[in-house]
């Protein structure tokens, strides 16, 4: 169980993607835990701030249950509690907004895995995606003209406009984290929702109203995801022609679902 709000949350989501699960894992963004949580779970806090009330009530509450704890912080309250009682303790570096540490979370959450024996995949690849990492965000920066920058001409394509981004499940933290961006970074509201739930419902939704669609639609493409998935995509957008704006399509760059998973959040961060 990994308890956590906003951006602290988010390392949890794309874990769920990367590297995965053997057991269940539940994501909690509440005061309260789930009432299975005993001795026999492992329950990891995170609050960047260490002063989130909802991470501190939810650790107080596995504590009493005798879970068997760890935290990921930069410091507060939280990091006095682990020391306190002697938890495993990831320390983030300060001075950042939560979003932003999103990916030194990330680390020190497969670190926190990885040394409590539930990491399924090598901790190393993280470190090897980081130069493909750098390599490819080098083409968003700011001085990077937009006619070269596909940070920049997505994020033309949504000044003055609702987004809506859609991921299919091995994209979907992305798409969540693109939402987060949009909102935090550009003061910019956003939504999101993934395939093929999509299609059991909001499809139907871009049929009607409003007539007037001030939207931008981005898709996030894998080609890890299932193939059907990748089909609903492609029909979508085909039955959806004409009724809604036709979607910014960002196939996700990588030979592995992790390095699609990296670039897809980065270049979110860029466009935001």
């Amino acid at each position: 169980v990994y308890a956590g709000m906003g951006g602290s949350a988010l390392a949890a989501q794309m874990s769920l993607t990367w590297p995965g699960y053997d057991r269940p894992f539940e994501i909690v963004r509440n005061y309260d835990i789930p009432a299975y949580v005993s001795d026999k779970t492992f329950f990891i806090a995170s609050s960047y701030s260490g002063n989130t009330e909802e991470t501190l009530s939810a650790i107080a509450q596995a504590a009493e249950r005798g879970a068997q704890i760890a935290v990921i912080t930069s410091g507060g309250k939280l990091a006095d509690l682990a020391k306190e009682k002697d938890y495993p303790l990831a320390v983030l570096p300060s001075g950042l907004q939560p979003r932003h540490a999103v990916f030194y979370n990330f680390k020190a959450l497969v670190s926190l895995l990885s040394k409590a024996g539930l990491l399924a995949k090598d901790e190393a690849e993280l470190a090897q995606d980081a130069d493909f990492l750098k390599q490819k965000v080098s083409g968003w920066l700011p001085t990077v003209p937009t006619k070269d920058n596909q940070a920049k001409q997505i994020a033309l394509e949504c000044i003055g406009k609702s987004v809506v981004v859609y991921g299919g499940p091995k994209l979907y933290p992305a798409a969540y984290k693109w939402k987060i961006s949009f909102n935090e970074n550009a003061k910019h509201i956003a939504w999101t929702n993934q395939f093929p739930e999509f299609n059991h419902n909001e499809f139907l939704g871009w049929t009607k109203q409003p007539v007037s669609k001030p939207y931008t639609v981005i898709d996030l493409r894998s080609n890890f995801e299932h193939e059907r998935v990748q089909k609903r995509f492609e029909v979508t957008e085909r039955l959806l022609s004409g009724m809604r704006p036709a979607p910014i399509i960002v196939q996700a760059e990588g030979e592995t679902i992790l390095e699609q998973l990296l670039w897809t959040v980065a270049l979110g961060d860029f466009v935001t």
